[in-house]
């Protein structure tokens, strides 16, 4: 099953929904009306990141409540009308960690050579857009390149966690776009600078367009990720030849840094390095999930 975020302009009213075939049914409305009937006290969340730190955001919820829309024929009623736009799954991460070099075949041409522990830097929290949000191009950039992966969000709080637990701390996964300012990035690894400049402007991680629930994946996970611009095919690999895998990998952040609900692990991108210029649109893919759609536009002139 998968869930996302969505705002409608009557209102306007935000919330979550569960991606049907013919598009969403309201998850908030259902819930409601789950409640009412199992006689529980109403709970009502307006976004994806209120139930994770709520600690509601469970797989059985959303079956249980999605079993009672169906047996009560409610789902054509439930259905969030159209027009409707996606936003972010998480707009705002307490951290977003994203992995460097953790395809082969990316880390080859990249570096030269596979690392023999996970490169982890930090993705501001502010560069965070949705779905068909552009993103944009400063004018001081001259290479701009796009990275889809896949993404874990983190369902509670944890530290030292062993890498046979680390499934149970996965809250669900969505697609991210680790737009990277590349001129910028090799100036800081000339100088042995972190990246967080050149993989946190403004813009540069769309994320979404839903959450596939953790009940739908098994260990190791093998999923197809891939890259579209303009329709032109420019990566493609399965997360089966990931250098270090998810549970692993929520092991070792977790080793150093206290992991928190909401927090997002961008696990790394296959190669085809080439960059996007103002007018381009990038499609960001992920097997089971969807894609993420995004412009690049130039930024506007300051008056």
């Amino acid at each position: 099953m998968k869930v996302a975020n969505f705002e409608t302009s009557d209102g306007p009213r935000q919330g979550i929904g569960i991606v049907t075939d013919t598009g969403l049914l309201d998850f908030g409305r259902a819930l409601q009306a789950y409640e009412a009937v199992m006689g529980e006290l109403p709970q009502e969340y307006a976004s994806i990141q209120e139930m994770i730190e709520a600690g509601t955001f469970e797989p059985d919820l959303f079956h249980r409540v999605m079993d009672f829309s169906e047996a009560a024929r409610l789902a054509a009623h439930l259905a969030v009308p159209q027009p409707y736009r996606l936003l972010a799954p998480i707009p705002r991460p307490p951290a977003i960690y994203g992995l460097g070099r953790n395809f082969p075949a990316h880390a080859l041409e990249h570096a030269g050579q596979i690392p023999s522990e996970p490169i982890v830097f930090a993705k501001a929290p502010t560069s965070v857009i949705g779905p068909d949000e552009p993103v944009v191009y400063k004018r001081f950039l001259t290479r701009v390149d796009p990275e889809a992966e896949l993404a874990v969000i983190i369902g509670r709080t944890g530290s030292n966690i062993p890498e046979s637990e680390a499934t149970g701390f996965i809250a669900g996964y969505t697609i991210v776009n680790d737009v990277t300012a590349r001129d910028i990035q090799a100036q800081d690894l000339a100088q042995a600078k972190p990246w967080l400049r050149s993989k946190g402007i403004d813009t540069f991680c769309p994320m979404g367009p839903s959450v596939l629930l953790p009940d739908e994946l098994d260990e190791p996970v093998e999923l197809e990720v891939g890259m579209h611009v303009n329709g032109e095919l420019r990566q493609r690999d399965n997360t089966r030849n990931l250098t270090f895998k998810i549970p692993y990998l929520i092991s070792w952040i977790s080793r150093f840094i206290t992991l928190y609900p909401g927090d997002v692990i961008a696990t790394g991108t296959p190669e085809g390095m080439k960059p996007v210029v103002p007018g381009d649109v990038m499609e960001a893919y992920v097997e089971k999930i969807g894609v993420l759609r995004n412009p690049v536009v130039a930024e506007k002139n300051e008056r």
